[in-house]
């Protein structure tokens, strides 16, 4: 979000921030919607274990043509269907099962909307492998990374540079899978690209060398192979195709060396070297507050983009114009956020929360932005001091519009709020206060990346952790938050050293403590609740601004 007008803010806020691709509040939900973001039968059965994606773009016609290999185990009972996502207007040519010790043979399939209901006669009961050809002109990006899709566009230089942005939209824009956030390859993936010998091509984790014979059809063509290790979300996993360079460095981290590499545009190379300075700095706060980067044996990238950013697993997207803040604005107004490059920080922020941790559906994504978001408090905090990273937090809040929950209707791929992410960061950070306890919170933190990492997870989980983790009844604080638009009030009357509090705009039973200037805490209730002093005053006290609450007196 551009900050140049409050107003501007406002619009660009309508359900995202940087980094994110809303779905824009859809409130009457179809039978696609349903079979997008249900774990219906059809997907229940069968557990993905690696992607072999291999896609070569036809720049001039905005088209695509690959095959996508799936191996998969079973997980349920088959009820003789799987669903394979890939959405319109591309087409599925052909799909072939091959099993242990068996014949490849062909699935008939139907076509319904942007699913393909595949007949699994034929599979192995236990485990098999799908190869499934494709073509098509994919649906392309109108205002990327916020309304995404396949992207075509052309440098400075007028050369071909092509890339995708499709979260929340959904990797099956461009190629078949199973498009729900909740199953994970456990195996990685690997992205072929086969592109014009005048260009290069950067996908996640590391480059490989894959043996294959020559194809007639790739007479004037180069490809590049590239693999991560780790599990990955789908909408993640993205060619990037241009006329790039590299550039790699190291750093010694929490979990030994980890291989740093940066892919730019030829001529955007030397602002691009001085700007990328920031990434070991944005690591090494990283690694203190969350714990070890995650992904150390596929690599840390950042890849220049022709759209603003996105979190790109082992492959970060950077589009921010090589400047310092949002594009040169700092979203806080509070003169902190200009003195850091915010896609650097927000977007590698988001290996640890939302990579590393994911959420089983979309409807949670606040544990990816909210947690993200407040990592730029962290940043802050960790380099220029805790008051400093507390009025940055604070100046998150003039952008919250309390429109709708931040948690969205499940199984139907819909997000809640835009206000996930910094209403959500205000949430943390207050909950942080209800902790009272830095090196505990910290280890929050920590446990949470340790215990969910590289696996999916749910709110309910996340908030249940932390609530153990911190022996606070932070329950009503959570759903206060995260399930209502309402920010709670608590109204004040003060007179000598006599206080009369309680809370109202609130949940039943919502009784989170407050710590007052004095550094003294109460504990309001929505009943009448009155406090002493012992032998001093009550004049002037106001209650601390960490806490996102509204004060009425």
């Amino acid at each position: 979000m551009k900050l140049f007008t409050k107003l501007f803010c406002a619009a660009l806020l309508t359900g995202s921030a940087a980094g994110a691709q809303p779905l824009h509040g859809q409130r009457e939900f179809t039978h696609q919607d349903t079979l997008r973001g249900t774990l219906n039968p059809y997907r229940t059965w069968w557990d993905v274990q690696r992607y072999e994606i291999e896609v070569t773009p036809d720049f001039d016609k905005r088209s695509i043509a690959g095959v996508v290999t799936i191996d998969f185990t079973r997980s349920g009972t088959n009820p003789g269907t799987m669903q394979i996502d890939l959405q319109d207007p591309m087409t599925i040519d052909r799909i072939t099962a091959s099993n242990a010790g068996s014949k490849v043979v062909n699935l008939t399939y139907q076509h319904h909307g942007n699913a393909w209901l595949v007949n699994t006669e034929g599979l192995s009961p236990e485990a098999g492998r799908l190869r499934i050809e494709y073509h098509g002109i994919p649906r392309p990006a109108v205002n990327p990374p916020w309304d995404g899709g396949w992207i075509w566009k052309k440098d400075k230089q007028g050369r071909p540079w092509m890339t995708v942005a499709c979260q929340g939209l959904g990797a099956s824009v461009w190629y078949p899978c199973k498009d729900h956030q909740s199953d994970e390859p456990e195996g990685g993936a690997r992205l072929t690209m086969v592109v014009p010998d005048t260009l290069v091509a950067v996908g996640n984790g590391r480059q490989v060398m894959v043996k294959r014979e020559a194809r007639p059809e790739w007479a004037g063509k180069r490809v590049f192979d590239w693999e991560v290790k780790n599990p990955i979300n789908n909408y993640t996993i993205i060619p990037y195709i241009g006329k790039y360079v590299n550039f790699t460095d190291t750093l010694m981290g929490a979990g030994g060396k980890l291989d740093l590499s940066y892919w730019v545009l030829d001529y955007d190379l030397d602002k691009a070297k001085k700007q990328f300075e920031q990434v070991k700095p944005m690591l090494r706060a990283f690694e203190y507050w969350f714990g070890p980067y995650p992904f150390y044996d596929d690599s840390y990238k950042l890849v220049q983009a022709p759209h603003l950013g996105m979190e790109h697993q082992s492959a970060v997207a950077y589009g921010n114009q090589f400047k310092n803040g949002y594009l040169g604005s700092d979203l806080s107004g509070s003169g902190y956020g200009k003195t850091w490059d915010y896609i650097i920080v927000h977007e590698s922020g988001h290996e640890w929360f939302a990579n590393n941790i994911t959420t089983k559906d979309i409807a949670d994504m606040w544990v990816h932005e909210g947690f993200t978001t407040y990592s730029e408090e962290l940043f802050v905090e960790y380099y220029q001091g805790k008051e400093a990273g507390n009025a940055y937090v604070q100046g998150l809040r003039r952008n919250v519009s309390n429109d709708k929950p931040i948690i969205g209707p499940y199984g139907v791929n819909q997000e809640g709020s835009g206000d996930m992410y910094f209403k959500g960061a205000n949430m943390i950070h207050t909950i942080r206060q209800v902790i009272n306890d830095d090196k505990l919170f910290r280890e929050i933190l920590q446990g949470l990346n340790r215990d969910f990492g590289k696996k999916t997870t749910t709110s309910a989980e996340v908030e249940q952790y932390i609530i153990q983790k911190s022996g606070k009844d932070l329950s009503k604080i959570f759903d206060q938050y995260l399930r209502t638009i309402d920010i709670p009030v608590l109204e004040l009357k003060i007179k000598d050293d006599k206080m009369e509090c309680r809370w109202t705009n609130c949940v039943k039973g919502f009784n989170m403590p407050v710590r007052l200037s004095n550094g003294q805490w109460i504990q309001p209730s929505t009943g009448e609740t009155k406090i002493k002093t012992d032998g001093g005053s009550f004049e002037g006290v106001t209650v601390d601004k960490n806490f996102y609450i509204t004060v009425s007196r």
